[in-house]
């Protein structure tokens, strides 16, 4: 059976990021893309203009339409925007898919800098998502917000892994892209080992979306019943080529090139 991935996040009217880019990349990886959609920003390339958020019943009620009919066999979060999306996300998971795995990537702010999780949001996030999940991929700001440290270098991400494994999820992707220097570090965090991945800095603008794009790659992988670290290698290697690929829009920020795995459509005889 396809892999089926819910997602549930912000809307990007720009398509780099959020549940464009999360569409776009489960698609591209064969799986089979649903979404609840917890706010519509407007946006594009160079930054944030607006949020506006949907209420809580209708994220509610997206997630248990879905749920009570297709079924899903990862879910992914990314932008929940307040305390009370969060708040209801967790309990009408509780009820209706206890037990299907959360990717969890903790979005707080986009990459013009507009906040995009309210401030007193964090200890809902973990308490309610967090704990509990399959993986979460927090960048370094993300998490020295959930940890309270500063992580700025690699030797602080590596000191920062006992305060992640306490956030009780069941690995955590710390991500490096925030790192000075040529080479980009991620750590793969488990119970009990912590994986490196490596890879030379790409200079470029064609950042937009990476987050989302990465966490859903791994989403993918996962209702694949690909291995963690398999699908977080994957995920890592789809993104690095959606970025050499991009194809250059906008003015800030560009999206990268989603469709890289897709050939042209050969209409059939």
């Amino acid at each position: 059976m396809i892999g089926r991935v819910l997602i549930i996040a912000g809307s990007d009217s720009g398509g780099g990021a959020g549940i464009q880019a999360d569409i776009k990349t489960v698609t591209a990886l064969g799986g089979y893309a649903m979404t609840a959609v917890t706010a519509v920003t407007i946006q594009n390339t160079q930054g944030v203009r607006g949020v506006h958020g949907v209420p809580r019943e209708v994220v509610a009620g997206q997630i248990v339409a879905v749920l009570e009919d297709i079924g899903a066999d990862v879910i992914k979060t990314g932008m929940l925007a307040t305390t009370g999306i969060i708040e209801t996300i967790g309990a009408t998971l509780r009820k209706y898919g206890p037990s299907i795995p959360r990717v969890v990537d903790p979005v707080m702010v986009a990459k013009g800098g507009h906040a995009l999780l309210a401030a007193d949001a964090t200890a809902a996030l973990v308490a309610q998502l967090v704990r509990g999940a399959a993986i979460i991929t927090p960048n370094l700001p993300e998490a020295e917000v959930l940890t309270g440290r500063s992580i700025k270098t690699i030797a602080e991400m590596e000191a920062a892994v006992p305060a992640l494994r306490v956030l009780g999820a069941q690995a955590v992707l710390l991500k490096g892209g925030h790192l000075e220097g040529p080479r980009l570090v991620d750590l793969l965090i488990t119970t009990n080992d912590v994986v490196r991945f490596e890879d030379s800095r790409i200079e470029t603008k064609a950042t937009h979306g990476t987050g989302c794009t990465l966490a859903s790659a791994i989403a993918a992988g996962l209702a694949d019943k690909m291995p963690l670290a398999d699908a977080v290698a994957r995920a890592r290697a789809y993104v690095r080529e959606a970025i050499l690929t991009a194809p250059g829009l906008g003015k800030g920020h560009g999206p990268l090139n989603h469709g890289h795995t897709v050939g042209p459509f050969v209409p059939r005889k």
